[in-house]
């Protein structure tokens, strides 16, 4: 069987039409559920519906970031979540950054290596029912808190999106599974290579933490619109999300490119950025087409070392999507 994950985007306007894909993927034996929290809904709203409404899939967060509650909030959610949900919940992180941070929560984007460091710590402290002295950089806890109700498990797994060597080192030392974006299949095996390097290096075992494809793989009658959005989603990123995903191209070796959509955006909008990424690249990060090809690149995904498979079906016939989805988990 194939580990298979898939993401929602809810408006929260299809509140019902979320929860059905959810429940046709848990009667599948679809792995893992992520919800995204950016500007719009929240994500532990759905996920609290999703805990009641599911019985055996995974369900996690990609990402809450690490700025806009405290870590002793993140605590009491993701606990009680995993009560509610009988143990099924994964804790996904990610520092954003100053756009998201400053200018929608109003916080300043400050020490964002050290803060989950610190968010990790005083996170699992709480799950383990720890009195909560904690002397920090950012954070400096001395009443000796613990959580008024003990949680289902001890240890909830935490998942850390993170794109920077610095960052990585870290993910690997202290999270229980990776959360890459954007790494185009041609850099799988130098990417993955570094950063089992840096789990080995922290004295940890690879079969320890697990690692998220981010490379999605669409079955769809329709791929060049697929393939349209993954273009926009990438131009955007590049031109208006401050420097951390710039750099990242850069890093990879695509800087000529990642400079021409900048400029294409600054000058003609998103439109221009978009079209200013090469075909070569767009198909690098993600795959669209027929449910063949899509096992296919699945199975490649696997083989290069990813442990969890990002996967999404185009179908609005609620029989062949679940053929589809029984297809790709290979059962």
């Amino acid at each position: 069987m194939r580990r298979l994950s898939i993401g929602v985007r809810w408006t929260g306007t299809n509140t019902d039409a979320v929860i059905r894909e959810a429940q046709l993927a848990d009667e599948i034996g679809v792995d893992s559920l992520f919800v995204p929290e950016l500007w719009g809904h929240d994500a532990f709203t759905l996920l609290t519906l999703l805990a009641r409404e599911t019985k055996r899939i995974k369900l996690g967060t990609s990402i809450v970031n690490i700025f806009s509650r405290s870590p002793g909030a993140l605590a009491q959610h993701f606990a009680t979540l995993d009560q509610l949900s009988g143990g099924r919940m994964a804790i996904g992180l990610g520092t954003s950054g100053p756009n998201v941070i400053e200018h929608f929560h109003g916080v300043k984007f400050e020490k964002p290596f050290t803060r989950m460091r610190e968010y990790v710590e005083i996170i699992n402290r709480l799950l383990r029912q720890q009195p909560l002295h904690f002397d920090g950089d950012v954070y400096r806890l001395e009443r000796g808190f613990t959580l008024r109700f003990e949680p289902l498990r001890p240890h909830i797994p935490i998942w850390i999106a993170s794109i920077t060597p610095k960052s990585l080192r870290q993910t690997a030392a202290i999270a229980d599974g990776w959360l890459p974006i954007f790494l185009p299949k041609e850099r799988w095996k130098q990417q993955l290579e570094l950063f089992f390097g840096d789990v080995r290096a922290a004295g940890r075992s690879p079969a320890d933490v697990e690692v998220r494809c981010p490379y999605t793989v669409t079955v769809t009658d329709e791929p060049e619109r697929v393939a349209a959005g993954r273009r926009e989603n990438a131009a955007y990123y590049i031109a208006r999300m401050g420097n951390f995903y710039y750099d990242h191209f850069v890093r990879m070796g695509y800087g000529d490119i990642a400079d021409e959509v900048r400029k294409a955006w600054k000058e003609g909008g998103s439109a221009a950025g978009a079209a200013a990424l090469p075909d070569a690249l767009v198909s690098q990060l993600g795959f669209a087409g027929q449910l063949g090809a899509c096992c296919e690149a699945l199975d490649a995904a696997a083989e290069a070392g990813f442990s969890l498979l990002s996967v999404s079906v185009v179908q609005d016939d609620p029989a062949k999507r679940a053929a589809i989805y029984q297809k790709l988990v290979g059962a």
